[in-house]
């Protein structure tokens, strides 16, 4: 077996969420691993620029309001225009918001669903319809969660995207993958970023929560790098419709 098959030099990568935590890392590893990246944030990716700019890799930054579906078409445009068109797309962007089911409003529900989502359906079928028109194939990963396969405490519109999240990937992956088309899934463990940045702070939350996980530590975005780049090479070709959680042992508890 050749190392060459985990290569991603002549393929160009789309990562949402490029700004900040997990797909920050994924974006430096795609660099790291020859992609051309391109990432989409509401606010600058200059941090991520930095360091990928730092060994000498490419990075286009894409300013857009993914709470607006409306973005899309311009997405997909701006993307294409790098190097002719995208061959994997990374659906990392999400939000979540802490709050009793009793008192979730309609306004912080929609807020959720619409990112987390149907956000992610709707990207992954716009650059899907290229792929199918040229049929050149693509690599689609969605970053599920934990609480793809648990109900999670105060945060019932993120358990019910990120639940939605491991089924439309597994649905995807039935249409497409006979027209060459991965899709597939990570489900990070409990990572030290900024949507755990509150839990992290909660002494009691926190000392439970690393008390179940075989590890024993939070988990950081490089530790999701490897399986990010396995899934978007060559090496993963026949893997369809999965979801790889990364969790230090957590779901083995």
């Amino acid at each position: 077996m050749s190392l060459d098959m985990f290569s991603l030099k002549g393929k160009t990568a789309l990562v949402t969420g490029a700004n900040t935590g997990l797909g920050q890392g994924i974006c430096v590893a795609y660099a790291q691993a020859g992609a051309d990246v391109i990432g989409v944030a509401r606010r600058s990716c200059q941090e991520t620029a930095d360091k990928i700019e730092a060994f000498s890799g490419k990075f286009t930054e894409l300013i857009a309001d993914l709470s607006d579906v409306s973005v899309i078409p311009h997405i997909v445009e701006e993307a294409n225009k790098v190097n002719g068109r995208v061959d994997i797309l990374v659906n990392n962007a999400g939000i979540i918001k802490r709050c009793d089911a009793a008192d979730v409003t309609m306004e912080d529900w929609d807020s959720v669903i619409n990112i987390n989502e149907k956000m992610v359906f709707l990207l992954s079928q716009a650059f899907a319809k290229g792929w199918l028109a040229d049929e050149k194939g693509g690599k689609i990963i969605n970053i599920a969660s934990m609480l793809s396969y648990q109900g999670g405490i105060r945060v019932p519109a993120y358990t019910a995207s990120k639940s939605a999240v491991m089924g439309l990937t597994k649905a995807l992956a039935n249409e497409w993958a006979c027209h060459g088309i991965n899709v597939n899934a990570i489900a990070p463990g409990y990572m030290a970023t900024n949507n755990t940045e509150n839990l992290r702070k909660d002494g009691q939350r926190s000392e439970e929560i690393l008390s179940r996980i075989p590890a024993g530590r939070w988990g950081t975005p490089e530790d999701i790098a490897g399986t990010a780049v396995f899934l978007a090479s060559e090496a993963a070709a026949y893997i369809h419709g999965f979801t790889v959680a990364v969790d230090g042992g957590w779901l083995a508890r």
